[in-house]
């Protein structure tokens, strides 16, 4: 959802709209998930590479507090990384069950903890630990904290009319009102796209799939944001902006004028996604975890901390022009 917002912000830029912006940026719900780290760190300028947090929750809790320890539960957790020429942007998806280092509090050194899935950093101690832990186990300086409400998003896809997605394989949903998805391209209201990317049980990589999937809503949604019968239909467009901005918490120092300036130039067709690179589950004291490839996520975090993202995804690309794992 993260790839939305900037589609926002560039819309917003090119637009020159900034009074609007304006209002959508007081309209933002806030949050302060920096504040135990160190005692809170200025914000870092907005014209070089930025990493962004986004988190998007399924949770059966939907008014639990982001910024504490709940029944809050992180379904999905991306680090984008936006090079400084702000001409491109990489999300990377990590999955929830990866096993990984959780300092104790928001304010620990790394390694203070104990070991567990990365997720249960968000039902410990909120975004503050979350985003702890996550710097922990990247070694890359998070500048900005988006939290997504799921169910938020069903009124940004019904705002746009609905998106088309690729249904791999007839599926039965397994929630109400057990929905059938037929194999090939399906159109999708907001209800259905919200349902058919929860899905994971029913898919031989399970969880893998439901990441996947959730990659593709969100190439869809960009899509169809951008299209031309959006962007010439002031009420779609305001209904559009509206709702996705309704759906999102953001840090104190987020700003929506000022980034989009800076990212005016971003759309959909330059975003590359890419899986955190891991070695699959495995069983690890009684629970399934995924267990990251080290050297590989190495690797990766070391280039997007030194901007060089660009040239490990060229080497690390696949046949099918995918990356990770």
């Amino acid at each position: 959802m993260t790839g939305v917002v900037v589609l926002v912000l560039a819309l917003l830029g090119g637009a020159g709209a900034w009074f609007y912006a304006r209002n959508l940026n007081n309209d933002l719900a806030r949050t302060d998930p920096f504040s135990e780290i160190t005692g809170g760190r200025p914000a870092r300028a907005v014209d070089g590479a930025l990493n962004i947090l986004l988190v998007g929750s399924d949770s059966r809790d939907p008014d639990a507090p982001v910024d504490q320890s709940s029944k809050w539960r992180a379904d999905t957790i991306i680090v984008m990384h936006i090079p400084a020429d702000h001409q491109q942007a990489y999300l990377v998806s990590i999955p929830r069950d990866l096993y990984v280092p959780i300092p104790e509090s928001a304010n620990a050194e790394c390694g203070s903890g104990r070991r567990g899935k990365i997720n249960g950093a968000f039902a410990f101690g909120g975004l503050p630990l979350a985003v702890r832990t996550v710097e922990c186990f990247t070694d890359v300086r998070l500048d900005h904290v988006m939290a997504i409400d799921f169910a938020g998003f069903k009124q940004v896809t019904d705002a746009l009319g609905g998106v088309d997605l690729k249904v791999e394989r007839t599926v039965t949903s397994i929630h109400k009102p057990y929905r059938t998805f037929t194999k090939g391209t399906n159109h999708m209201d907001g209800a259905e796209a919200l349902d058919w990317i929860r899905q994971r049980k029913q898919f031989p990589d399970g969880d893998f799939a439901r990441m996947r999937h959730q990659q593709e809503f969100l190439r869809a949604l960009m899509d169809k944001a951008a299209s031309t019968g959006t962007l010439t239909n002031p009420k779609k467009l305001n209904d559009f902006l509206k709702s996705v901005t309704a759906a999102v918490t953001v840090d104190e120092s987020f700003s929506l004028v000022d980034m989009g300036v800076q990212f005016r130039n971003l759309r959909g067709e330059n975003l590359t996604f890419v899986t955190s690179p891991h070695v699959g589950s495995q069983t690890i004291n009684g629970e399934s975890v995924v267990v990251s490839d080290k050297e590989k996520a190495l690797a990766m975090y070391k280039a997007m901390s030194a901007d060089t993202m660009t040239a490990w995804v060229k080497a690390n690309q696949k046949a099918d022009g995918t990356t990770g794992s």
